[in-house]
């Protein structure tokens, strides 16, 4: 039986934006998030975090690293009381450096692979699904995938490029006022 999850970026939107990070000790949760992630507990529906990590494949950083950082997220999770179902990375970038990394890919955002993928693995019903992301490649990849989508206008979207799958179903200041409405959606009955 399929249900529903909860995707979520993690750059920006999980965690404080530092540009192709892999040191467990500079990672921090971002504003809200440790609310977000117990309104998220609450709802007892899987969580995934969806995040483009083409430091691999501009030679920023190993694929090993992500080792790393996918025990910190864990953690950092984990301490606010909530759990993660999984972490996908796409480590491609079209204009890398390093093989096979180095290529295009129907994964990297604002493609929806990813998101398809854990679909798939863990029958995920993506149309009652929220992303939370914090720029539109975020919203594409999760209007692409056929999920319900919030961006968090925190700053980081500086394009601003219109497009048909580029218009979230709400915005929202941070992760917590995300949390908010994804509660209110599918678990009215909590927020009165």
């Amino acid at each position: 039986m399929r249900r529903p999850a909860i995707f979520l970026d993690k750059d920006g939107t999980l965690l404080a934006d530092v540009p192709h990070n892999v040191d467990p000790l500079l990672m921090r949760l971002a504003p809200g998030a440790c609310d977000a992630l117990r309104i998220f507990a609450e709802l007892d529906l899987p969580l995934y975090v969806i995040s483009n990590q083409s430091g691999v494949a501009m030679g920023k950083f190993s694929i090993d690293a992500l080792d790393i950082v996918n025990k910190r997220l864990h953690e950092l999770v984990r301490d606010c009381g909530a759990m993660l179902s999984g972490i996908y990375w796409c480590t491609h970038h079209p204009d890398g450096s390093v093989a096979p990394h180095n290529r295009l890919c129907n994964c990297r955002k604002p493609a929806p692979g990813m998101l398809l993928r854990a679909a798939r693995e863990h029958g995920i019903a993506l149309e009652e699904s929220w992303f939370a992301g914090d720029i539109l490649d975020d919203v594409e990849a999760g209007n692409r995938a056929g999920c319900r989508t919030v961006l968090i206008d925190n700053g980081n979207e500086t394009v601003w490029r219109r497009g048909l799958f580029r218009q979230p179903h709400c915005v929202v200041a941070n992760l917590h006022d995300a949390a908010l409405t994804i509660r209110h959606s599918i678990r009215p009955e909590l927020t009165t």
